[in-house]
């Protein structure tokens, strides 16, 4: 059994949040997404993202590697089909990364830059690649990490859901959390934010059975004390 929670906050700086996330434990799904486009588009894109793939899942004849890229499919079709018929929705996109629950596995999919963490007997590590500009142009160029974090490109994405027709879906699986261990799957409000030694030593931190809402809500507190730039959304699992 897995225990989740999903908290969220529009940051300092937006009017709005664009974060939308869902976690069903008794379904096995945990989805976030990070919306993008003007005025409340980027709301539409997250929520309908999110609610296509709950959707899917939940109507899937199986519940498997081919239904969670099916769902993800669904919602990119979804999220393109709204924008051709609302001119006010043209452009809008969104990130997305969910999690679905399979025996004892893990399954994992993601298109653009919202991540997937894992703090196992191991460490801490992240289990997603992004789909940016950064990730796949500047780092493959040799520029470091100081010139990357100021760059004018950096919140480039080389895929979206609600991007094109063709879309790359990130895919990642045999994932299995043992007792204690904490998988956290977040925006880059929050990862783009705070450093990653900040993230661990608050993941790590506390009593072993400290609530995850506690937890989330210290990562969402320590974007904030970062200045709160973008909306931060913090989904967090742990096995029991």
């Amino acid at each position: 059994m897995l225990e989740a929670c999903a908290l969220s906050d529009k940051g300092c700086v937006r009017t709005n949040n664009e974060d939308y996330s869902r976690i069903d434990p008794e379904m096995g799904l945990y989805v976030l997404a990070d919306g993008m486009g003007g005025a409340k588009a980027g709301e539409r894109a997250s929520r309908l993202a999110v609610d296509t793939v709950s959707e899917s899942i939940l109507n899937a004849q199986n519940r498997d590697s081919q239904a969670l890229l099916v769902a993800v499919e669904e919602a990119n079709r979804r999220v393109l089909n709204a924008a051709a018929n609302d001119p006010e929705l043209e452009g809008m996109g969104t990130t997305l990364v969910a999690a679905l629950e399979v025996g004892d596995e893990l399954l994992i999919a993601s298109v653009g830059d919202s991540r997937a963490y894992l703090l196992d007997h191991s460490g801490f590590r992240a289990i997603t690649e992004d789909q940016s500009w950064v990730n796949e142009v500047g780092r493959p160029l040799g520029l470091n990490e100081e010139i990357l974090r100021t760059h004018p490109m950096r919140h480039v994405l080389t895929m979206a859901i609600g991007a094109g027709v063709a879309l790359e879906i990130n895919y990642y699986h045999d994932i299995r959390l043992q007792p204690g261990d904490l998988l956290l799957m977040c925006s880059d409000g929050l990862h783009g934010v705070v450093e990653e030694q900040r993230i661990v030593a608050i993941l790590r931190g506390g009593a072993p059975n400290q609530p995850l809402e506690e937890k989330c809500r210290e990562l969402i507190e320590a974007a904030r004390g970062a200045g709160g730039p973008d909306n931060i959304t913090a989904v967090l699992l742990r096995a029991a």
